[in-house]
């Protein structure tokens, strides 16, 4: 499409590629950083969330490249992802190892398509 309704022609947005995000530093004996993983890992759930082309940005600019640091971060993953059970246990009484069985059957049967709302 390269009209528009008021005239203007359309252009598609140039991607420029974007800076690292500051990795979350690993964990040390006297300054753990369980939350700037945790931060991390949110931030990169919360732009799958909104749309594919900010997913696959936040991939690159979220995800560090230092090994330690990209340890870190999945750790930060792993810890969200058991609130999130916690907090679903909470709000339907569904356990755990059941939601997991349902998202398994759900990974099975290939793609969804993503959240609208």
């Amino acid at each position: 499409m390269t009209d528009t309704p008021g005239g203007r022609r359309w252009r598609p947005r140039t991607r420029k590629t974007p800076e690292p995000a500051r990795p979350a530093e690993p964990a040390s004996e006297d300054s753990p950083t369980a939350a700037s993983a945790m931060q991390l890992a949110i931030g990169l759930l919360t732009a799958s969330l909104d749309s594919p082309e900010l997913e696959e940005w936040a991939a690159w600019a979220l995800v560090p490249d230092n090994p330690e640091a990209l340890a870190s971060m999945i750790a930060g993953l792993h810890l969200v992802n058991l609130l999130l059970l916690r907090q679903l246990h909470e709000a339907t009484g569904q356990s755990p190892a059941r939601t997991l069985q349902e998202l398994a059957i759900a990974a099975a049967a290939g793609p969804q398509t993503p959240f609208s709302g």
